[in-house]
């Protein structure tokens, strides 16, 4: 079941607050406006799919609900860093830190 908690976010069964009709998680647009801070209207050039309500609706949903949000973009981080510290190194991970050292003994 889906809980609407107006009519441009929605919360889905498994706590996730989503922008209405647009396939697109609040932490996306949240994510976006860390990473760039990108206003909404810039950020409307990059999710043309979203209107400006929509993009509104999604950071005021984010400060509203910011501890929280703030937790699991801690948490995923985390485990992507868990995740990264598991994998071996590849043949290309290798191949690219030997040049780096071939160039900065270069300098």
């Amino acid at each position: 079941m889906v809980a609407v908690i107006n009519s441009l976010i929605e919360i889905d069964e498994k706590g996730v607050p989503w922008i209405s009709g647009a396939n697109t998680k609040v932490v996306e647009v949240v994510l976006d406006k860390m990473a760039h801070g990108s206003s909404p209207e810039e950020m409307h050039l990059q999710y043309p799919h979203l209107s400006l309500a929509q993009i509104h609706a999604a950071l005021s949903y984010y400060y509203e609900h910011q501890a929280e949000l703030d937790a699991d973009i801690a948490r995923w981080d985390r485990e992507v860093e868990a995740l990264r510290a598991e994998q071996p190194d590849s043949p290309l991970r290798q191949r690219l830190r030997a040049l780096k050292h071939e160039r900065s003994t270069l300098l």
